[in-house]
């Protein structure tokens, strides 16, 4: 990756004007220096009249307000959208209930106004297929809604799809209790949105809540955009385990802009593959050109986390965000069981509340290393932040590790609170950290 870099870019570059004489533009870069590309900066939606014909669920026979399953009524109109040539399957007003859904190409979803695809309590209603759960490829229950291999999917609309996690939920505390060592596969439970080898992906505007297990879930997929979306599971009383916002899994080029996140675990998280050879193994991956911008947290364990299951990520930015009550705003974990590579990240323009700003440890959650005499030293280096104002618990929350390596960090235009026992930056297991006008409870940090 180093041999790509473009530090010979400049910060801005020289063009022409009418008049003939020269202007200064800033260019928008990665944090590696490569520029960012033009497509990151088109937000326009989707206009949904452009797809195609539309199939009004109830003009089919697909029948609302009743707790009957509909899974097969739906996958009937999907399949006929498919072989007539595609076009936007329509979910009117009222609530629809369904199993797995799987999307072809040249098919979208639009759900309308008042209108609600809800999953069904039951997981017998969720096929199992191969799929990619927590940093494995195996089989497992399939999504609410599925899309494979499609160039050009859509989810629009101001409607809602409603995983109806709460049994879900209920049934794993009640196994957490017995076996502490449960896992989200032995729980059972489906994800909300599986997008997997598709490209330009766009999900806009619509509600995405109460999913049992992750809310959305890409993998092997490229230029992915979550647009103004509104993202929910419960986070008090019976708290919804593990529902990410959105994982991000062998991906590169993902825009998530002006959306809003409360979720009982990390808000956007970056996944790759986990274990002692995961670098190794074909279906793992890098995760690069993710860009998370003008968002707001509610609560989460972690506005971005890298891992627990990632190899390389490059080329992260984070900026323009506001967290009322996270854990974590960057959370590096670290597992002493994979070999991790996490570089160029940045996180700027960032306000708000947080337990930890920065929070980087190891990470051993159902922990398995094997023997590699060759296992490469984890590292992370090339982290910066950026005019960040903060009222945290702690704000520099690090720890040294022989198993890991931290180099290249840099800290600028920072006045924050830290409500911690130990002053900021006392500790400093970071070679080549660097401090620019950092202010700490009201005292410079040198």
């Amino acid at each position: 990756m180093k041999n790509l870099l473009f530090f010979c870019l400049a910060l801005v570059m020289t063009c022409s004007t009418a008049t003939g004489k020269k202007k200064e533009v800033k260019l928008d870069l990665w944090p590696n220096g490569e520029p960012i590309a033009e497509w990151f900066r088109d937000t326009t939606k989707v206009d949904v009249s452009t797809l195609g014909k539309r199939y009004v669920l109830t003009d089919y026979g697909v029948r609302q307000g009743t707790n009957e399953i509909q899974t097969k009524a739906i996958q009937a109109v999907i399949d006929r959208a498919a072989k007539q040539g595609g076009g936007v399957i329509v979910v009117p007003k009222g609530t629809f209930f369904s199993g797995s859904l799987f999307f072809k190409q040249g098919t979208h979803l639009y759900i309308e106004e008042g209108g609600v695809l809800k999953g069904s309590e039951r997981i017998r209603d969720f096929e199992i297929r191969e799929t990619r759960i927590e940093g494995q490829t195996c089989k497992y229950f399939t999504a609410l809604v599925n899309a494979d291999s499609i160039n050009g999917f859509t989810i629009a609309g101001k409607g809602t799809i409603d995983g109806n996690g709460t049994a879900y939920w209920e049934e794993f505390w009640i196994r957490r209790q017995w076996n502490r060592q449960c896992t989200n596969k032995d729980a059972q439970r489906p994800r909300l949105t599986y997008i997997s080898n598709s490209q330009n992906v766009t999900i806009q505007d619509v509600r995405l809540i109460n999913s049992p297990f992750w809310t959305n879930h890409i993998y092997r997929c490229d230029h992915v955009r979550y647009l103004d979306l509104y993202i929910y599971s419960s986070t008090v009383d019976i708290k919804g385990p593990s529902t990410d916002a959105i994982d991000i899994d062998v991906c590169h080029d993902v825009l998530v802009r002006g959306c809003y996140m409360n979720v009982n675990d990390d808000a956007v998280v970056l996944k790759g593959g986990k274990g002692t050879f995961a670098d190794q193994a074909p279906e793992n991956g890098p995760c690069y050109n993710i860009l998370v911008e003008n968002c707001h947290y509610g609560t989460t364990h972690g506005c971005m986390t890298l891992g627990s299951e990632s190899v390389h990520d490059w080329n992260v930015i984070m900026r323009n965000c506001q967290a009322d009550n996270t854990n974590n705003v960057l959370w590096l974990k670290m597992r002493p069981d994979t070999p991790q590579h996490y570089e160029y990240v940045r996180v700027e323009n960032f306000t708000g509340k947080c337990r930890n700003f920065l929070l980087i440890k190891g990470w051993t959650q159902f922990y398995e290393k094997q023997d590699r005499p060759d296992m490469p030293l984890s590292q992370c280096n090339n982290v910066a932040f950026k005019n960040i104002r903060m009222d945290c618990g702690v704000f520099f929350n690090v720890e040294g590790s022989d198993k890991f390596r931290l180099n290249d960090f840099s800290f600028e235009d920072i006045d924050s609170k830290d409500h911690g026992k130990t002053k900021a930056f006392s500790k400093r297991p970071i070679e080549n950290l660097t401090l620019k006008n950092v202010v700490i409870n009201g005292e410079k940090i040198e």
